[in-house]
């Protein structure tokens, strides 16, 4: 069955998740990196934890309340860059290689779009500043439905929105818990691995690795 869409996770795969702490490096100072780090993985674990317990709490809050923690965790970062850091999550940078990937495949005829546990407004600020608007035939927010992935309800909104099925998907993400979840509903995972990170979830593999974005359109899928 041939793939009809490529679909993208958005933080950290088409969106540099640590570029508020690397415009403000100079300011936060020499602990900048660990703390991104913590910020990003609270982040994550709070979306995680709150879906398990059957609560939803949106993104936005979620980011707001890991900086937070963050800030308490490494107070050697001035918590004075509060504002101006969550004011870059609403721009952040997109990776070098996002936009042309993007073009390429939906040159071939492709239908693509995010999928994303960021809400509406987050997604819109980071579509809009990285300028691939275009390129998107849908921006996915688990907002809609209050769950967070890797729940395979979520998965099942791009099914839903574009009347295909799982197998004609391609999703692809930077997180390798994103392409389990994506896996085991039934699309065929492509993890972006960056950073050369060791692999997991050894029962749902990715159909393919790659180090960025430039090949996909070029993927004997």
């Amino acid at each position: 069955m041939p793939a009809r869409a490529f679909v993208f996770d958005a933080y950290g795969t088409l969106f540099d998740v640590h570029a508020a702490i690397a415009r403000h490096r100079d300011a936060a100072g020499p602990d900048a990196d660990r703390f991104s780090e913590i910020w990003r993985a609270k982040q994550l674990e709070y979306a995680w934890m709150l879906s398990a317990a059957g609560h939803y709490v949106d993104f936005w809050t979620l980011t707001e309340r890991a900086l937070d923690y963050a800030f308490a965790r490494v107070p050697s970062v001035d918590r004075a860059l509060r504002a101006a850091l969550l004011d870059v999550y609403f721009m952040l940078d997109a990776f070098p290689d996002a936009r042309a990937a993007l073009t390429a495949l939906h040159a071939k005829g492709l239908k693509t779009a995010i999928l994303s546990n960021g809400n509406p407004c987050m997604l819109s600020g980071a579509v809009e500043a990285a300028g691939i608007a275009a390129d998107l035939d849908a921006v996915l927010s688990v907002d809609a439905i209050r769950l967070y992935k890797p729940n395979a309800a979520v998965y099942a909104m791009v099914t839903g929105a574009f009347g295909i099925a799982p197998a004609e998907v391609v999703f692809v993400s930077s997180n390798r818990w994103d392409v389990m979840g994506a896996t085991a509903f039934g699309f065929r995972g492509v993890w972006v691995n960056r950073a050369n990170m060791p692999d997991e979830y050894q029962e749902f593999p990715p159909v393919k690795v790659v180090r960025d974005l430039t090949s996909l359109a070029t993927l004997d899928l």
